[in-house]
């Protein structure tokens, strides 16, 4: 039975990160961006790259919405709301600047992917259950 570690969340925060920067960030480096600099023109590598980027995302946002549901990933949202509204609040980063307000976005974003891939694992040591997906006719 997997256990949760710290290194484990790391790795799934580490993956989530490179996920979502790889697909977009505000360097203007990334495929979004380098798709967007050809458009409507998509070369065969960007067509590979990019169904790759999205089988990622399908896998990350299918375990995250069902390990946190409806209520959790609103939740979530709203705690990272709150966060960049306090930071921004206390002056630490300036809302009116992009490239900080797309960096939160990559960050956050991130962080409840992190959450909603590790969710299943904290849940069962907390309470001791198993969370299985449903069989479908099978």
């Amino acid at each position: 039975m997997e256990r949760l570690t710290f290194m484990g969340f790391l790795l799934r925060l580490a993956s989530s990160l490179l996920l979502v920067a790889l697909t977009w960030n505000p360097t203007g480096m990334s495929y979004t961006h380098w798709v967007a600099s050809g458009f409507p023109t998509v070369q065969p590598l960007q067509a590979v790259v990019g169904l790759v980027l999205l089988g990622g995302w399908v896998f990350s946002v299918h375990a995250t919405w069902r390990s946190l549901g409806r209520f959790g990933v609103l939740l979530g949202v709203a705690l990272f709301a709150a966060v960049v509204w306090l930071l921004a609040s206390q002056g630490w980063i300036d809302l009116s600047h992009s490239g900080s307000l797309g960096w939160m976005a990559v960050l956050l974003l991130s962080v409840l992917m992190a959450v909603g891939l590790s969710w299943s694992l904290v849940q069962r040591r907390v309470t001791g259950q198993i969370d299985v997906e449903e069989s479908h006719g099978h």
